[in-house]
């Protein structure tokens, strides 16, 4: 499946093999719409086996990254919609964010500015999150009278900063700025923005450098066993590391350590 950069723009993979996707809304703080929702979902989808795509920049254009849903695109117009026409618009949100999850490519966010609403859930669903000092991140789904549980929300970020920080989070829908993000792990790092989408490709590139498959499998892992005991963990894990010892990268891993020189993962 190609690209449709239509509510986006994407940048394809070169030899560093990082494609990078920019939220193209800037008078509208990069706002989510029906389209862009759709668009970005089968961007991630077509990701997942995309040729040449080793990892993923994710950032927005303008003064933020994500404000979330477009108050009059959006939220206007779901007031009155029947509820077989709601459900099918948060399936939608949903869809879009089980679809950065399923992706086998390391997701790097690049937050420039304000990260609200579905906007902070997105960046919550990457894997790894680079933030400018103007980055102020909330969940605001409350403020608006709807749950804090929203897109995946309550599932993501007890996962990142704990069941007490999440709580906070989403019951009060407050922002939080960039330090204080970082001090509680949601954020990686905080650098200044004109270094920003430098550090975040740098980031990416490091891991594309990396043995895809055995980062795709840590991806898919780390979801898979939040439901998992222990001991079906340890049963899953040795599995999986007994299938990668099969492949060409733990030999080419093994040969480079021999040979004193850096591995070249396929």
């Amino acid at each position: 499946m190609a690209i449709r950069a239509n509510s986006f723009r994407y940048d394809p993979p070169g030899a560093s093999g990082v494609a990078v996707l920019t939220l193209d809304r800037p008078d509208r703080l990069n706002a989510l719409t029906f389209d862009v929702y759709r668009d970005l979902t089968e961007a991630f989808r077509a990701l997942d086996t995309e040729p040449g795509v080793r990892a993923v920049v994710l950032t927005g254009s303008g003064r933020g990254f994500c404000s979330g849903g477009d108050v009059s695109e959006i939220i206007g117009q779901l007031l009155g919609r029947p509820s077989a026409e709601l459900l099918a618009f948060t399936r939608l949100t949903c869809d879009l964010i089980g679809a950065i999850r399923r992706c086998r490519r390391p997701v790097v966010a690049a937050l420039n500015g304000v990260v609200a609403g579905a906007g902070a859930v997105i960046a919550s669903a990457c894997d790894i999150r680079i933030a400018s000092p103007s980055a102020k991140i909330a969940f605001l789904f409350v403020k608006v009278g709807l749950s804090g549980a929203d897109m995946g929300a309550a599932w993501l970020l007890p996962r990142l900063v704990g069941l007490g920080r999440a709580t906070e989070l989403l019951m009060t829908g407050e922002f939080v700025d960039p330090q204080e993000a970082q001090r509680i792990g949601l954020y990686h790092r905080v650098v200044p923005q004109d270094a920003l989408l430098a550090e975040a490709r740098a980031w990416a590139e490091r891991l594309a450098r990396g043995p895809s498959e055995a980062l795709g499998m840590t991806k898919q892992m780390l979801d898979r066993e939040v439901s998992m005991t222990f001991d079906d963990a340890l049963q899953a894990e040795a599995e999986v590391q007994a299938l990668l010892m099969e492949r060409k990268n733990f030999r080419e891993a093994n040969e480079a350590f021999r040979q004193k020189r850096e591995p070249r993962f396929e």
